[in-house]
């Protein structure tokens, strides 16, 4: 099973008490699948995975699937800081009816690439699913060796990388690895590059933007398709400006905070979710950073 086009990594909005909103969560889920994505990664760390405990989890990917009813591909994180809580998360999310799951490498525990390839084998051989890497040093605090994804690749234990390290460079030269290996998916995360990334023959593109403007990166990819690059420039440049809204928050909370806190008080004012409100303790984006965030919706289209 390959996976292509716009996956957005979900946002999984919050109630006052920190519970999941699930009626806005269904709302987050229609409006992707209204804007036109191919597949959807919930439980990644747009969704703040690691705040949710394994009710949570398994809840929202139940959740998800029922709502989703065929209607897209699911690929599920099951991060964790071990090989063997990860097997757990990932054979709940294979009972539930997921299409793939998302595996970092182990983080807290000190671990060496060898080790990382082998908690990627470890999970295949224990959980009969497509397996993706998930490349992301500013959270787990290690880089995926590109010559270890590539072997894992050709091993046939991952079946396509989520390149979120921002080293577009070596994300270029696993392209290039892999070229002749069709069957293998690798996919940025880096969503103000997506233009250069699908010219340079990346097969999709996962971004947290997306869950504000699935259209727009939906028109993004389907420019890419036809060669039209002029276009897909444009849009690209257009969603670039939209972006600015994770740069809001800052520095009074965090990076990620802001990111994703930039997020949900943009689908907050667009009627999508009912709060911004973030897993604790990171900071939620207080009403004078939120009027910051109106004039850029407008200026993208997205608010009369």
């Amino acid at each position: 099973m390959t996976f292509s086009g716009v996956i957005p990594p979900v946002v999984v909005p919050l109630n006052d008490d920190f519970t999941v909103d699930f009626p806005s969560y269904t709302r987050v889920l229609e409006h992707l699948i209204a804007g036109g994505v191919h597949g959807l990664f919930v439980l990644g760390s747009t969704s703040e995975v690691v705040f949710h405990d394994e009710a949570a989890r398994r809840a929202i990917i139940e959740h998800t699937v029922r709502v989703v009813n065929g209607r897209a591909r699911i690929l599920a994180g099951v991060i964790d800081p071990t090989t063997d809580r990860v097997i757990a998360h990932a054979r709940a999310a294979k009972a539930i009816g997921v299409d793939a799951v998302v595996v970092t490498a182990p983080f807290y525990t000190r671990t060496s690439q060898p080790e990382i390839l082998d908690h990627f084998r470890y999970v295949k051989a224990a959980v009969d699913l497509p397996v993706v890497a998930y490349d992301i040093p500013v959270c787990v605090h290690v880089k995926l060796d590109r010559a270890g994804v590539v072997a894992l690749a050709r091993e046939g234990t991952i079946a396509g990388l989520k390149d979120s390290s921002g080293d577009d460079g070596n994300f270029r030269m696993a392209l290039l690895d892999l070229a002749d290996r069709p069957d293998i998916f690798l996919m940025t995360g880096s969503e103000i590059v997506v233009d250069s990334a699908l010219a340079a023959g990346a097969h999709g593109v996962v971004p947290g933007l997306g869950n504000v403007d699935p259209h727009g990166y939906v028109r993004l990819w389907d420019a890419a398709r036809r060669g039209d690059w002029a276009a897909a420039r444009a849009e690209q440049e257009r969603l670039c400006r939209l972006f600015e809204i994770v740069f809001v928050g800052l520095p009074r909370t965090s990076s990620g905070a802001a990111g994703v806190g930039g997020f949900k008080t943009a689908m907050r004012r667009l009627g999508i979710i009912a709060t911004n409100v973030m897993a604790r303790p990171q900071r939620t984006l207080d009403e004078a950073e939120a009027a910051r965030i109106d004039p850029i919706l407008r200026a993208a289209g997205l608010l009369g």
